[in-house]
């Protein structure tokens, strides 16, 4: 739904129209399209796509039914979208064990862990580890140098 917060700034400074490329941009599910279009017809605010379609104006029936035809099948299309998204993540995830997130240093910088576990077989402590690998260049961002 459209938060009050919004609501009360569009009321104070004076907002009469609010522009959208279309309906599906305004909002993606039907229910939240229809109370928020509700929500600013009411504060005498109209919302008018990018090719001049008063979305407020429910003089017309067929104009209503066809925004919330149109609605319905922008939610429908995020449904979808999302579902297709998530299995691809998913997808990745089982061929390559990560799909999200940034990169490991293992992905990033796998001679540093070699190193690391190299010097660490070797009975080397981390803080020995540490000042090895510093001494080799290898610092985090934002660290001394």
């Amino acid at each position: 739904m459209i938060e009050t917060a919004l609501l009360d700034r569009i009321e104070a400074n004076g907002v009469r129209v609010v522009i959208i490329e279309d309906a599906s941009r305004f909002a993606r599910k039907l229910l939240t399209q229809e109370l928020g279009i509700i929500a600013l017809a009411e504060r005498g605010v109209r919302v008018v796509t990018a090719n001049g379609d008063d979305l407020t104006n429910t003089d017309d029936e067929m104009k209503v039914a066809m925004r919330q035809i149109a609605g319905a099948f922008a939610q429908l299309e995020k449904a979808r979208l999302v579902r297709k998204l998530r299995e691809a993540r998913e997808r990745k995830k089982a061929e390559t064990g990560k799909c999200e997130g940034r990169k490991s240093l293992a992905e990033s910088k796998p001679e540093v862990v070699a190193l690391a576990k190299e010097l660490r077989g070797r009975g080397v402590s981390l803080r020995g580890i540490s000042a090895a690998l510093a001494g080799r260049g290898y610092l985090t961002a934002g660290s001394p140098t």
